[in-house]
C-alpha cells in the first residue's frame, strides 16, 4: 500500500521519499538514520587502553582507577548484617593491605572480592576507587568495577609509605 507523505520527512531525507513511498520504506531509513546519528552505528567503538596509576599518585574521592598491586596482608573483618533478616544475607569484609613499588594503601573487599584477596596474590583493580573512612584513604571496588588475578609481579612492595596512614581534613572556606 503506497501513501502520499508530506511534512513529516526531514528537507535532507526529502530526495528519498520523492513524494511517494510505503510506511516501511520511511521507517527503514528513518531508524537507520537516527541511528547514524546518535552513534549507535553498526560498529562498536574502539576501547581505549587503561592508564594505570600508582599508589602514591592515589588521592582523596578519585574514581576510575585501574591499578596493579600485590596484597600484603589480609585481615577478616567481623561479617556485617542480619542472619534472621528477609534475605538471611551477611556481607562479608576484609580489609587488606595492598600496594606496589611506590606505597601501600588499605583496601576493603567485600563478599566474593575476599576470597581473591589473598596474601602474596598480584591483582588488576580496574574501576576502583577512593573512599574516605574515619579521615584516611581506602581503595575500594564497587559492583562497577573488577579485581582480576595476574601474573606474579616482579616489584616489592614499598612499606614504609602506607598511605591510609595520613589523615584528612575537610575545611569549609567561609568568603567574605
Amino acid at each position: 500500500m503506497k501513501r502520499v507523505i508530506s511534512g513529516l520527512i526531514h528537507e535532507s531525507q526529502s530526495a528519498f521519499v520523492q513524494g511517494v513511498a510505503t510506511a516501511s520504506e520511511i521507517s527503514m531509513h528513518f531508524y537507520s538514520a537516527v541511528n547514524v546519528k546518535l552513534g549507535m552505528a553498526e560498529a562498536k567503538p574502539a576501547l581505549r587502553k587503561p592508564v594505570f596509576t600508582k599508589v602514591e599518585q592515589l588521592r582523596p574521592c578519585l574514581s576510575g582507577l585501574t591499578l596493579t598491586v600485590k596484597v600484603v596482608d589480609s585481615k577478616l573483618i567481623a561479617p556485617r548484617g542480619r542472619s534472621d533478616g528477609p534475605q538471611g544475607r551477611q556481607s562479608r569484609m576484609a580489609e587488606c593491605l595492598v600496594g606496589d613499588e611506590t606505597g601501600m594503601i588499605v583496601f576493603t573487599a567485600r563478599d566474593a572480592q575476599v576470597n581473591v584477596m589473598t596474601a602474596g596474590t598480584t591483582v588488576t583493580l580496574r574501576n576502583a576507587k577512593i573512599d574516605m573512612f574515619k579521615g584516611s584513604m581506602r581503595l575500594a571496588v564497587d559492583r562497577w568495577g573488577r579485581i582480576e588475578v595476574a601474573e606474579p609481579a616482579e616489584f616489592t612492595v614499598k612499606e614504609d609509605n602506607n598511605l591510609s596512614l595520613i589523615e584528612y581534613e575537610l575545611i569549609n572556606v567561609v568568603e567574605g
